[in-house]
């Protein structure tokens, strides 16, 4: 299993980001994993809603069935994925208000036995684009 966070302090409302966050269509301008959504975003954007994402994990294409578990507009989307050679995906981004910023926390789980074999490697690439990711975003929305 390999779990990573990242979290930065963004300087727009919380309503700015998540209308970026949940715009599919403009994804890959700040999402550093994705590729593209072979047959678009979710049609709606609620629990159970799937879609499917071409990503690049580790330098390597992966493309990964999504499935909404949570969602709370403005606040919260949390979607499990399905990938190549059994790994399993979470993903959670969280938005706290702080002021007219907002604290955007990014949380991802990686489990499977492909994983821990390359766990530490994993760990440490997820981290850098999920940091990269929120470094892009900001400057998206700032």
């Amino acid at each position: 299993m390999a779990d990573v966070t990242a979290q930065a302090r963004i300087e727009a409302p919380a309503e700015k980001i998540w209308d970026r966050l949940t715009d599919f269509e403009s994804y890959g301008q700040w999402n550093a994993t994705h590729t593209d959504f072979p047959q678009g975003g979710p049609a709606a954007l609620e629990v159970g809603a799937g879609y499917a994402e071409n990503m690049k994990l580790m330098g390597f294409p992966a493309e990964v069935g999504w499935t909404v578990r949570e969602v709370e507009p403005g606040r919260l989307l949390d979607i499990s994925g399905k990938g190549p050679m059994g790994v399993s995906l979470g993903m959670r981004y969280q938005l706290t208000p702080d002021g007219g910023a907002t604290t955007v926390r990014i949380d991802g789980a990686f489990t499977g036995a492909a994983v821990s074999l390359m766990a530490g490697k994993l760990k440490d690439s997820a981290s850098a684009a999920l940091n990269e990711s929120l470094r892009k975003l900001a400057e998206l929305v700032g």
